[in-house]
């Protein structure tokens, strides 16, 4: 990049410099953040799935040995056991969850998918209706990080979609048993069923059921690169959200942004990943220096110092951008997973209305995206790697399908049917133009 913005050499980040001044490379390497699993993860993947195909429940607890590191008995954990680890959850905590829940909730019924109908002509009626999914698979990740927070997004959207049946995969710690947590969310979120099984062996199971796991007809819920590649694989079989990769997150900050609250969001999304992505437009170079020297001023303190620094480098960046528009542009090209706002509150509405290709948006600095991961109801599970200029975050539609129905009167019958058949006739379809002219004399 040439002409870089005055940034300190201690804050190392991969991009920096003015919008108007990145090359083709410089963007190329700034917009490709696909993360598609390796030819290793894939042919292993491959051989996850085939065994849990050709050998059911004996392959997951061979599986759960391997890579759990844990013996598991019974791959079905009893509900007592998820409603008991409710009851032992810290207060604090349970309120939290409790409270995550409702607002799921809430926000999930308003957005439901409803039916609609229309009359395209006279004595012609068109409906379109909502049909709920049989059954779903939530995955909720453990190992080294459990998301109860995740199983709620996943859990109650299929819920309030009418999803009769919802079922929970995790992986099993050294007891035999998924996280606490998780069991409790699950317990709260009063799911079905929960499975003592992680990674691909999970997506395997629930897509194509073992002796103990019946199938699913969506499969949603983030993971690792072995549980995003498997969702990939099992995907003409059945329906899965949208491949979940490493935190993105876009901040625009104009001189109305306190330095520090701004900083702080650049460390809590880059802690998530060494291969998390952040990136903060700046409106001025004030802007951007200042939030720059914060960011050094706090690394220090976080506790998953070495993980923010990775990311920082690998994909991290401050840009100058020299107008809103700018900005705009160059966060559509992105397409992240979060956008935050941290500009003036009587530029939010305009710069909102010309966004694109954005998972959620969070509009002022007041609007943390931790607030959104966790608490204000709007659905975590949304679209990385570019995928937002596509696809949406998870919600009740991803629970359901739709059925087309059509109505046609006797007098709108006659009324199609000389354009049907001339139609029929030019494609070659005599028997098509027969059966509408049949209604001629109507």
């Amino acid at each position: 990049m040439t002409a870089p913005i005055r940034l300190s050499s201690a804050l190392q980040l991969r991009f920096t410099g003015r919008v108007a001044d990145l090359d083709r490379a410089s963007r190329r390497l700034l917009l490709d953040r696909v993360t598609a699993g390796d030819e290793l993860i894939q042919a292993q993947t491959t051989a996850i799935i085939r065994a849990v195909r050709e050998d059911g429940d004996v392959a997951l607890r061979r599986f759960a040995l391997e890579f759990d590191g844990a013996e598991v008995a019974t791959l079905a954990v009893d509900m007592d056991i998820c409603r008991d680890a409710l009851s032992r959850l810290d207060p604090a905590l349970r309120q939290a969850m409790e409270r995550a829940r409702d607002n799921i909730a809430t926000v999930h019924r308003a957005f439901h998918p409803t039916s609609q109908e229309t009359e395209t002509e006279p004595g012609v009626l068109i409906g379109r209706r909502p049909d709920p999914l049989a059954s779903a698979g939530v995955y909720a990740p453990g190992g080294r990080a459990a998301y109860p927070s995740s199983l709620l997004m996943g859990a109650v959207a299929a819920r309030i979609a009418g999803v009769r049946r919802v079922v929970v995969c995790s992986p099993p710690g050294g007891n035999g048993l998924p996280s606490p947590a998780v069991l409790a969310a699950a317990a709260l979120a009063e799911v079905d069923a929960v499975f003592a099984i992680g990674g691909a062996g999970a997506i395997a199971a629930m897509a194509y059921g073992t002796a103990t796991v019946q199938p699913v007809d969506v499969i949603v819920g983030p993971g690792n690169a072995y549980v995003t590649e498997a969702k990939q694989q099992v995907a003409r079989l059945v329906a899965t959200d949208t491949p979940a990769g490493p935190s993105e997150l876009l901040v625009i900050a104009d001189t109305h942004a306190d330095p520090a609250v701004v900083a702080r969001e650049v460390l809590a999304q880059a802690e998530h990943d060494p291969r998390a992505a952040v990136i903060v437009i700046c409106l001025g170079q004030a802007v951007a220096t200042a939030i720059a020297d914060e960011i050094i001023d706090l690394l220090p303190s976080q506790q998953r110092r070495a993980i923010i620094q990775e990311s920082l480098m690998r994909n991290g960046g401050i840009l100058l951008a020299d107008s809103y528009d700018e900005a705009v542009e160059l966060s559509g090209s992105y397409a992240p997973e979060h956008v935050l706002l941290a500009i003036g509150e009587d530029r939010q509405a305009g710069v909102l209305a010309r966004l694109r290709n954005a998972g959620t948006v969070f509009l002022g600095q007041h609007s943390s995206v931790a607030f959104g991961d966790y608490m204000t109801g709007a659905n975590h599970v949304l679209p990385t790697g570019g995928l937002a200029r596509l696809r949406s975050g998870l919600s009740p539609f991803d629970f359901v399908r739709w059925t087309t129905y059509q109505r046609v009167s006797a007098h709108a019958a006659a009324s199609l049917a000389p354009a049907v058949a001339v139609f029929a006739d030019a494609e070659g379809l005599p028997a098509h133009a027969d059966a509408a002219r049949q209604w001629l004399a109507s």
